[in-house]
């Protein structure tokens, strides 16, 4: 394994980890091709290991009547951006990339997300995901008023605020590592398939 990719301690193989860490890792490689460098940053630690998991698939994966996959990772790199967060950025992006099937829209976002082709609806979203996880902001009367006359639900209200708090740790604790992005993830959905 490439000890290169965490100031902590990674993995020497695969075989070392419970078996549970090891099967999701696994997945991920088969489905991806790769095993993502914030896997093995974090399996040095299976209980917190699985706990991140848990609850970023709880939030990135669970079904919802409004918020799209697309919309998901845009709140992702757009926070992440602001937060300084290299890895996320580019591994998200590449999802973003993916799922909006738009090869622009991550590196808008990263830079300048006023560039961006959006609707008001996810300009308003991507605001209220600032306001919570840069400015520490929670949802008062005129954003709860907006934000529904938007379209959202309370369900959609608190995703966006829970994904926005979700990535403030996974940012810093991904610059805490020193965790770079994977190569592959540069270039993934830049060019259709």
């Amino acid at each position: 394994m490439n000890t290169h990719i965490s100031r902590f301690a990674v993995p020497e193989s695969l075989d070392e980890l419970p078996q549970d860490v090891r099967t999701r890792i696994l997945a991920v490689q088969d489905k991806a091709g790769f095993v993502p460098n914030v896997f093995l940053m974090l399996a040095h630690r299976p209980e917190e290991f699985r706990a991140f998991f848990a609850y970023h698939d709880a939030l990135m994966t669970r079904e919802s009547v409004s918020l799209t996959l697309a919309e998901r990772e845009m709140i992702v790199v757009t926070l992440s951006a602001r937060n300084g967060c290299l890895y996320c950025v580019v591994a998200h992006g590449a999802l973003l990339r993916i799922y909006s099937k738009n090869p622009h829209l991550a590196d808008q976002l990263a830079i300048d997300p006023r560039t961006a082709s959006l609707s008001e609806r996810q300009r308003l979203m991507l605001d209220f995901a600032l306001h919570v996880g840069l400015r520490g902001g929670g949802l008062d009367s005129d954003w709860q008023t907006r934000l529904l006359e938007a379209g959202f639900s309370l369900d959609d209200i608190w995703d966006i605020g829970a994904i926005a708090a979700f990535f403030g740790l996974s940012n810093r604790l991904v610059t805490l590592a020193g965790t770079p992005p994977n190569a592959e993830f540069y270039l993934m959905g830049r060019v259709p398939r």
